[in-house]
């Protein structure tokens, strides 16, 4: 599968368009895959918890998260519904926006 990136910004100004400012909001990404859509938002959001069943993807997403971002993006190698049953802080508090950009 060939990845392009999007130079344009596409991607990130449909999404602003979509769910507004994220300033403070509290985000969950689910299929975060390498996380190449999570770092182009997360500076916008007060916190942002990014999960993904594939180990693999989540293991290079938590190796390439820029430093910048470390104090706000969680990421976690699971499913929607393994997440959901973890009895883990960022499962049990809720959500302000929960994204599903390429998860279908």
């Amino acid at each position: 599968m060939t990845v392009s990136m999007d130079f344009e910004e596409n991607e990130v100004r449909a999404l602003s368009e979509l769910t507004g400012s994220l300033a403070g909001q509290r985000i969950l990404e689910i299929g975060c895959g390498d996380g190449r859509l999570t770092w182009r938002y997360a500076s916008q959001a007060a916190q942002v918890v990014a999960i993904d069943p594939s180990s693999d993807l989540v293991a290079r997403a938590r190796e390439n998260l820029p430093s910048e971002l470390k104090d706000r993006v969680i990421f976690h190698a699971v499913g929607l519904q393994e997440f959901a049953d973890q009895n883990s802080p960022e499962a049990r508090q809720p959500f302000d926006l929960v994204l599903l950009a390429y998860s279908l």
